[in-house]
């Protein structure tokens, strides 16, 4: 067998988006494994955001899996990684020679905590297991609170960029060159959602990137905090219940019946007030690092994200 990885082509998406299906349904035991995930566009959305960072795998020239690399400034994360089923695992190292060329200080990845092979795998790469990810969701119920919130929909094209240098600047303090603006200017482009932007009065507090509905990662019926983050300090909690407010208006809003959410359960009060809320787990991971510190997975720290 010739294997091959190179770059992904718009033209390869419909059947990226068909092995992804059936890699992870076969895998977690769907009992229609093509049909599992069909209303997700991981490959569409990711490979729009930049198709530079789009791998593909190939068997004698026929397209067999396929990975995904992901720039938040100076993080990288890769997935969703597949392979065909039936088909030895496939590489990661142009994903890390992308962290490489990126200069990115904090790598990592999402993957299954029970799965020695996977475990085992990313390890060979410097990539080790550290706390894990919950998945998680509830209902949406509109909130009663009204907090002080917008979007980035409706900032004046003459405003975009100061909104973004401001979003920036609240993620550098939570980690140094933390930057959401590929998620943030993604969503907009692409119309997957909505950024949902935290005021007092006119200074930034909190962002949540959120993606809704089919075709994007949110998938059927279902508003998604890709990222989500306030402002560090004594009145963090109480920002983050304003923040996860305006996040489950924006579902509210777009009629979407469940808001979802992942946080790292080192990220211990972010993880126990998503708690408070109603979420609960549907699933859970592990966060593998590279290097093995913990970058932004610290207690004090009110996150969303999970690196899938």
């Amino acid at each position: 067998m010739n294997t091959t990885i190179r770059p992904l082509t718009e033209s390869d998406l419909t059947t990226t988006r068909r092995i992804i299906s059936l890699a992870f349904g076969t895998f977690l035991g769907a009992p229609e494994p093509e049909k599992f995930w069909s209303d997700l566009g991981y490959a569409g959305t990711r490979w729009r955001a930049d198709p530079t960072s789009a791998f593909a795998a190939e068997i004698d020239g026929e397209l067999v899996g396929s990975n995904f690399a992901t720039r938040w400034g100076s993080v990288g994360f890769f997935g969703p990684i597949t392979v065909r089923p039936g088909l030895s695992d496939q590489s990661v190292g142009p994903i890390m020679e992308c962290f490489d060329r990126w200069n990115v200080t904090h790598a990592g990845l999402f993957t299954f905590a029970h799965s020695p092979k996977h475990i085992g795998l990313y390890q060979r790469y410097g990539l080790w297991p550290r706390f894990l990810t919950a998945i998680m969701s509830k209902p949406v119920h509109p909130p009663t609170n009204q907090s002080q919130w917008s979007t980035y929909s409706e900032v004046p094209e003459s405003e975009r960029a100061a909104c973004l240098r401001a979003c920036h600047a609240l993620t550098d303090a939570l980690y140094a060159g933390l930057d959401l603006e590929r998620e943030i200017l993604a969503t907009y482009t692409q119309g997957l959602g909505d950024t949902v932007l935290l005021w007092n009065d006119r200074e930034l507090v909190g962002f949540a990137v959120c993606h809704c509905g089919p075709d994007t990662e949110a998938g059927n019926n279902k508003c998604y905090v890709k990222f989500g983050a306030v402002q560090s300090g004594p009145t963090s909690g109480a920002l983050f219940d304003r923040l996860l407010d305006g996040c489950e208006a924006l579902a509210a809003a777009q009629c979407m019946a469940r808001l979802e959410a992942g946080v790292n359960m080192a990220r211990h009060r972010a993880y126990l007030k998503l708690l408070e809320r109603g979420f609960r787990t549907d699933i859970q991971g592990v966060a593998m690092h590279r290097p093995d510190e913990p970058g932004y997975d610290r207690p004090d720290v009110y996150l969303i994200d999970d690196w899938r």
